[in-house]
């Protein structure tokens, strides 16, 4: 199933709706994904879709907002080994054992949550704006302490999220030792639908599934990896993540960036000159096979 929020043309609410191929067969506007998850209740919501759907509409017709719009907590990892080397040595670090011995996350901001088509402005005063292509896990079920192997029944399902970053923010703020504070604070892009795990099955391959992840700026291709390439798993993720606390429906869990995916990256690697940070007008495209696309156009700081 695909799973997606819009807002209906004919009464101009937020509706939840169960995408096909070209249509969406839309829930009353009371029923939000996230009460439906905490119900437990995706099999019967789709019943009900098929069965009687409030509206039949076709989905390029409408606005498309985030599946999730405000999740109970985002916690966002760091799960690709080819970025966490790559970015360290591009800042001139090197990666921490730790790394290896546990999925390490930070908390973002959930109330900064942004749909799949919805422009993106530059924080104020960051010079250096950029993007990061990642994948995000939605809990499904209320858990906690979890076991490896038991994981994955508490996904929901899976989406595209957007890590916008202000890179210069970023490397000053970190060097105090705590996490990326306003580098990371300004917007997260999910979208465009929650697409369950049914839906990925026959493209298992390593600890993810060999599904390509691709981002063009401006029609020019920047970014393009793998979601295979992962080292650390989802159910991995979830594992750590619920250990000695709760984890509840509508969590968001991001799987950090897959390799090759950020300017930070390429422009420390290729030059800045071919891989420009990001300004207004830019219009920004990024792709995971099977979960859709997102597209963002920045905007000016906010005031500017």
């Amino acid at each position: 199933m695909r799973w997606v929020r819009y807002i209906s043309d004919s009464d101009g609410l937020e509706h939840v709706g169960m995408l096909g191929s070209d249509t969406i067969l839309a829930l009353d506007a009371e029923e939000q994904l996230i009460d439906i998850l905490g119900r437990g209740g995706l099999e019967q919501a789709a019943q009900t879709a098929a069965e009687a759907p409030f509206e039949v509409v076709v989905a390029s017709s409408v606005q498309l907002l985030a599946p999730i719009e405000t999740p109970p907590s985002v916690r966002d990892f760091m799960s690709f080994e080819e970025h966490v080397t790559a970015s360290m040595a591009a800042l001139g670090r090197s990666v921490s054992p730790v790394w290896y011995e546990r999925p390490v996350f930070y908390f973002s901001n959930p109330a900064a949550v942004a749909g799949p088509a919805q422009a993106i402005a530059i924080p104020p005063g960051c010079a250096e704006f950029d993007f990061e292509l990642e994948i995000a896990a939605v809990v499904g079920e209320r858990c906690s302490d979890v076991a490896v192997d038991d994981a994955e029944r508490y996904i929901a399902g899976y989406t595209i999220l957007c890590d916008w970053s202000a890179r210069d923010f970023q490397e000053r703020e970190m060097t105090v030792g705590l996490g990326p504070s306003k580098g990371k604070d300004s917007a997260t892009t999910l979208g465009p639908a929650l697409v369950t795990p049914d839906e990925l099955a026959d493209r298992r391959s390593g600890n993810g599934y060999a599904l390509r992840m691709s981002v063009d700026v401006n029609g020019r291709p920047y970014s393009l990896g793998d979601w295979s390439s992962i080292h650390w798993s989802f159910a991995q993720m979830l594992s750590h993540a619920s250990r000695g606390t709760t984890l509840v429906p509508g969590d968001v869990l991001g799987s950090g960036t897959v390799g090759t995916g950020c300017i930070l990256e390429l422009g420390r690697v290729h030059g800045f000159e071919r891989f420009p940070y990001l300004e207004a007008g830019d219009v920004v495209t990024l792709e995971v096979e099977r979960l859709g696309r997102i597209t963002t156009t920045i905007q000016p700081p906010r005031g500017a």
